[in-house]
């Protein structure tokens, strides 16, 4: 394998040639259909994976069996859960799911547990990506404690948006903002009582962009 990877990652691309060297030799780029459920509650990590192409929805089942939807792994990043239970030695509490096909590196658990003893540089490079993606999770339990759910569900449709329709399901949407279903529905149809979207089964069609924009980016009361 070449290490076209790893200049992918601008973190990886800055390591000693040795320890790129390392996960060059060491890694194997894997594949996996959309769908495929990459990891889940109960299941001891094996490696930690590179995205290279594609993205993987991270969501948890609550204890009241509602599903909240905790972060996405975009390409040019890898899971801060995958390196939680790795640095931990534990099984995985949440479920990572490929939202699409995806294309990854693999770097094997023992690999990783050498890279972290023994170069700073790797340490660096996996605690700095940890503590950015665990302030990611801190504003995801702030806007579920404390901010108003229509401008969350605002903000979510227009992250969700393409062209001028959303494609989910109110159930998706829920695990999207960490609700029930039925508080979904209700906001929807008051966003429909004003003619700021049109529902179909499985759709939403944006009718008045700048309405819910207006929405998403006002303050919580």
């Amino acid at each position: 394998m070449s290490e076209d990877w790893i200049s992918r990652f601008q973190g990886l691309s800055r390591l000693p040639e040795r320890i790129r060297g390392i996960l060059d030799a060491r890694s194997t780029v894997i594949r996996m259909p959309k769908g495929t459920v990459i990891f889940g509650p109960g299941n001891s990590p094996e490696n930690l994976l590179f995205l290279l192409d594609g993205t993987v929805r991270v969501q948890q089942l609550a204890e009241n069996g509602r599903e909240i939807v905790l972060y996405r792994v975009q390409a040019g990043e890898s899971c801060v859960m995958t390196t939680a239970c790795l640095l931990a030695y534990e099984d995985y509490s949440a479920e990572g799911v490929a939202e699409t096909d995806i294309k990854a590196a693999a770097i094997p658990r023992a690999v990783f547990d050498d890279l972290i003893s023994q170069s700073k540089e790797f340490r660096t490079f996996v605690f700095s990506a940890y503590s950015k993606r665990i302030t990611d999770l801190f504003h995801v339990i702030e806007d579920i404690a404390f901010q108003r759910m229509d401008i969350r569900l605002a903000q979510k449709l227009l992250d969700l948006k393409q062209g001028d329709t959303v494609k989910a399901t109110h159930q998706q949407l829920a695990a999207e903002l960490g609700t029930a279903r039925e508080v979904i529905s209700r906001q929807l149809s008051e966003f429909q009582r004003r003619d700021w979207i049109k529902q179909t089964r499985g759709n939403v069609e944006l009718l008045d962009e700048a309405s819910i924009a207006k929405l998403a980016q006002s303050e919580t009361s």
